[in-house]
Formats: structure tokens, C-alpha cells, sequence
């Protein structure tokens, strides 16, 4: 078992995600847990992870120093490279930003980095850097900012790399997650098979007889999720809050998805969610509104339930780990990103329970769970949609108008996208209404429009994102449909922005 210690990184849990597809279990712990505890799941390597803070900082998270004591190997990676460095006696400084793709020149020969090339693509994101190293270290990779971007002490079998290899950017990032495993004399012995009957005897031995109410929206999450509550009980009651913000035809297109389940309910409360956010603008805010209503709303179900004299104790939800992570869960050190609906929203005070049988996952483990449980790919490999729906793509102020412009323009997107084929090469892709509006010529006569952004990206989980390169005729087809059709936009631009440094939502 390979052990990862959280210090804040928002991709720190990928690093879990990539051991596990190594065939090696990991399970990932905060940097505060006890050594008692440490011990008591017999790790056969460590790993630190990044994090946003700097290490010379006060207050910054610290390691405890009696994980050397314990004679395994360790691997810090980012802000774990930087307090290896700094507890062990080297220095850290604020030095050369790098953020993004790097080039890697392996400097000597290590165990760490064995079977790469000289030059490797790298993926960067820090602003301090080791400028010397402790005693018995040696640095065996640089990049032109940053002369110490990996380091080794073979006798001790301690490394660290200034750089992610958790990430698909780089490019034998999993060579060197499998040098460490080999490093570590871990065992390939971990499968994702067998996991649904385990989900699901977890999911029995946690509601019991209680009926669960899901919340329901359409995507992979919350689909897989009603499937694996589903088998666990039979007294399960899904909801579909139509809220206002959905995309055209999604009603229709989740009353198909969920046809085969008994109990299912459509809640209009469109007037509510739309009323609740009129004049909000800024993201959290919409994110907790919205968040705290969709609850509301599941009380309301719930009491009628009751009053029905079925007993709904538990509240089932799709939340993922990527949601998570993002929501600042996994670590108080971690930096909120932004706040989920389904996660951060949440009152303090709810009458209901939580059950999450995929609160561990990825969007990648998600599917291969689905296809196990027999559901369609058509279904399964539907696209991403926000739980406060179109609220996070149109930016700034929310109003009946915006909504009406920008699901026409999100359809059409997409429509062309399936029409190209390109739908299925891409992980998620739709249009947003920027708060701003430009001057145009239509007809000989001047126009003032809103702006159309499109994004689409390519990713493997959502942790990390490239903006898909679709051709420039599909581009320019899809631009001048929306333009014709679209009454009130006169421009679309196209987001060529990865994550990190941006995320996938505008909001």
C-alpha cells in the first residue's frame, strides 16, 4: 500500500487515483494524522503532496519528522519536494514561477526517473524553489527555471520532483508513480472488480430499512449512484428539480434516462431557483443559493413522503471526489476552488442524512462502474453538467432572457459537435453568456450583442484539462449558426485556456 499525504494540493487525491491504476492500493490521509495511525496502515512507500502554501511560511503545514524513522521510501512532489528539502536541512526561496507545461533535462542517472529520456514535457505549478539541497542529495533534473526540479538520496530512498507527474500533461508521469512502486516493493495487487458489490453492502449496512430520497439530475454521477442505491433498497425515491437553469429538452431527455426506476418525481420549482439568484452575481454566492434551495426542496419531498407514511431518512447524492477536492474537503489546508452544490452548499443544519456511494471516485471509475451495472453508454458517456446548471454559465447576473439565448446557443454547439462527431472525443464541452455585450454589423445596421464563449475540453478525470483543438471549420459552422439564429449575440469567441490554471466552468 502506498500512503499519500494531503497538503493541500487540489490534485492531490489524483495521485491516489494514478497508484490504484498501477494495480498498487493507496489511500490518501491529511498531513496531520498521527504517526499512531500512519503505522497502523503499514505503508510500503509515501508520498507528499503539493499544496498551496510555502514552506517557510508561519503556519504552513509541516511534516512529522518521524516518518523518516519509519525506513520506507518517500516521494514529495511539489510543496512535499520543497519540505523535504526544507526539513532535512536544504533551503526553499521564492524564486522563478513556473506554471504549466516545462521541458525536464534529466541530469543523472536515479531510480526515481529511470527509463525516461533526457528531455521530458512536465507539467509545473509553483513559485518557491529548492535553491540547495540537504546532505547526501543530489539534484538529477533541472528545467531552465528551476535547476533543482528533482532530487535523490539513493541510500535513503527519499525523492522529490518539483513537478507533477500525477498529471496526464506529464508525459511518463506514470513511469515515474511506477519506478516509486517499484522503489517501494509494493504489490500489484489492487482491482476496481468487486467494488459495486462492496458499494452496495456499504450503502445496505449504512440506510437499513430508511428510505433515501436521490437527487437526480441527468449526468453519469448521480445515474451510477441511483443504480447502486437502487440495489441496495428498494425504498429509494429519485427527484429531478426542473430549477430553471437546465439546458433545452433536459426534462425530457432525464424522464428517458430514468424510465426504468418505479419511483420518480419531477419537481418544478423553476420560479423559485430563478426568483432566489435575480440580481446575484457573484459565483459562490449563486453556488450556495442554489445549493441551499435544491435541500429545500428535498424537504419539502420528503415531508410529502411522510406524510404518505414512508419513512426517507437518508439523502442520496453523485458527489465525486474531483467535488470534493474542489470544495476544500480533503485537507484544511487546501484552498477552496469553489463550492459544489451537492458539497459546500449544504446548510449546516439538514434533516436528512447524507449517503454518497461514489464520494471516492472518479468520472473514469464512475463509467467503468456503469457499464459493470449494465446501464447504456449513450447514458453513461453524456457530458458534465453543473448542478446549478446554466446559472454558473451565464456570468454576472442570471435573467429569463440570458437563459433563453444562451440554451439556444449551447444546443446548437452541440448539436454540431455530435453532427462532426467530435461530441464523443471530447469530456465536456458548452457555450456561456458573458456579462458583456460588443458592437456588430447585421444587415448594413449597427448591432449591440451579447458575447458567446464556447469551451470545450479533453481531459481523463476532471482534475486536469486541455482545451479541445476542434477544426476551425467546425468552429466557424458552429459561430455563424448562432449568429443567424441566436436573436441578441453577435460575436463567439472560443476558450483556449487549460486546467489548472483555469477550471473547467467559467463560474
Amino acid at each position: 500500500m502506498i500512503l499519500i499525504i494531503d497538503f493541500g494540493s487540489q490534485v492531490s487525491h489524483l495521485i491516489t487515483r494514478r497508484i490504484r491504476q498501477l494495480g498498487v492500493f493507496s489511500e490518501i490521509v491529511p498531513c496531520t494524522t498521527s504517526m499512531a495511525a500512519i503505522k497502523s496502515m503499514k505503508p510500503d512507500g509515501i508520498i507528499l503532496s503539493g499544496g498551496p502554501r510555502s514552506v517557510y511560511e508561519k503556519g504552513a503545514p509541516d511534516m512529522n519528522r518521524e516518518l523518516f524513522s519509519l525506513g520506507i521510501p518517500i516521494l514529495g512532489i511539489c510543496y512535499g519536494h520543497q519540505i523535504l528539502a526544507h526539513v532535512l536541512g536544504g533551503k526553499v526561496v521564492s524564486g522563478s514561477r513556473e506554471y504549466g507545461l516545462g521541458r525536464l533535462s534529466i541530469l543523472k542517472s536515479s531510480s526515481i526517473l529511470e527509463g525516461l529520456s533526457g528531455s521530458e514535457q512536465v507539467w509545473m505549478s509553483h513559485g518557491d524553489s529548492v535553491i540547495e539541497l540537504p546532505e547526501g542529495f543530489e539534484a538529477v533534473g533541472s528545467t531552465a527555471d528551476c535547476k533543482i526540479a528533482a532530487f535523490a538520496n539513493e541510500k535513503e530512498r527519499i525523492y522529490g520532483v518539483q513537478f507533477h507527474p500525477e498529471v496526464q500533461h506529464t508525459v511518463n508521469g506514470t513511469r515515474i508513480l511506477d519506478n516509486f512502486i517499484s522503489i517501494c516493493n509494493a504489490k500489484k495487487d489492487y482491482s476496481v472488480k468487486g467494488l459495486v458489490k462492496r458499494i452496495v453492502d456499504e450503502v445496505k449496512a449504512t440506510v437499513k430499512d430508511d428510505g433515501v430520497i436521490m437527487a437526480v439530475s441527468g449526468g453519469v454521477d448521480s445515474l451510477v449512484a441511483s443504480f447502486l442505491i437502487a440495489k441496495a433498497t428498494k425504498n429509494l425515491h429519485l427527484v429531478f428539480v426542473d430549477n430553471g437553469l437546465l439546458r433545452k429538452g433536459e426534462v425530457d431527455e432525464v424522464r428517458e434516462i430514468f424510465s426504468g426506476f418505479e419511483n420518480f418525481n419531477v419537481v418544478d420549482a423553476s420560479s423559485s431557483f430563478i426568483s432566489r439568484i435575480g440580481g446575484v452575481t457573484e459565483p459562490e454566492a449563486k453556488r450556495k443559493i442554489i445549493g441551499n434551495l435544491f435541500v429545500e426542496v428535498f424537504e419539502r419531498k420528503v415531508e410529502d413522503l411522510r406524510e404518505n407514511g414512508i419513512n426517507v431518512s437518508y439523502l442520496g447524492q453523485g458527489t465525486i471526489y474531483p467535488d470534493r477536492i474542489e470544495s476544500a474537503q480533503p485537507s484544511k489546508s487546501a484552498s477552496l476552488i469553489k463550492t459544489h452544490h451537492n458539497v459546500g452548499g449544504l446548510p449546516e443544519r439538514m434533516k436528512l442524512r447524507l449517503v454518497e456511494p461514489l464520494r471516492d471516485l472518479y468520472k473514469d471509475e464512475v463509467r467503468e462502474l456503469g457499464i459493470e451495472l449494465g446501464i447504456g453508454k449513450r447514458f453513461l458517456f453524456r457530458h458534465p453538467f453543473p448542478g446549478p446548471g446554466l446559472a454558473v454559465r451565464v456570468l454576472g447576473e442570471v435573467t429569463g432572457e440570458k437563459l433563453a439565448i444562451l440554451r439556444e446557443a449551447d444546443s446548437i454547439f452541440i448539436d454540431e459537435l455530435k453532427k462532426s462527431g467530435f461530441y464523443e472525443k471530447t469530456w465536456q464541452a458548452f457555450a456561456a453568456l458573458l456579462p458583456v455585450k460588443s458592437v456588430g454589423v447585421m444587415g448594413d445596421e449597427r448591432t449591440y450583442g451579447y458575447i458567446i464563449a464556447l469551451r470545450a475540453v479533453v481531459s481523463a478525470d476532471a482534475m486536469t484539462a486541455d482545451w479541445a483543438k476542434l477544426p476551425l471549420e467546425l468552429l466557424e459552422s458552429v459561430s455563424s449558426r448562432i449568429v443567424r439564429s441566436v436573436k441578441g449575440v453577435n460575436r463567439v469567441v472560443y476558450d483556449i485556456t487549460q486546467k489548472p490554471p483555469g477550471t473547467i466552468e467559467f463560474e
